[in-house]
């Protein structure tokens, strides 16, 4: 079953394109986008399993210095 989620992230000021940049780039990464609002910026994941999830989150996200703070939403079901 794949596993696929929301994450919203808050990023230092003035890095938001060079993070978005970043993450674009990897495997796990579905879609990344800037945004307006409480967060500025949010990327859908869909990984195989939660294990996998996480340890993107810890690996990968957490290692990105700019970063200030993640919120996961996982996803329950998708339309089309």
């Amino acid at each position: 079953m794949t596993v696929k989620a929301y994450i919203m992230m808050n990023v230092k000021t003035g890095t938001e394109d060079e993070i978005c940049k970043e993450l674009a780039g990897y495997e796990e990464v579905e879609e990344v986008s800037t945004i307006y609002g409480q967060y500025d910026a949010v990327i859908k994941v869909g990984v195989d399993d939660m294990k996998q999830l996480d340890s993107f989150i810890l690996t990968k996200l957490r290692s990105i210095s700019n970063i200030i703070l993640t919120a996961t939403m996982l996803i329950s079901k998708e339309y089309s």
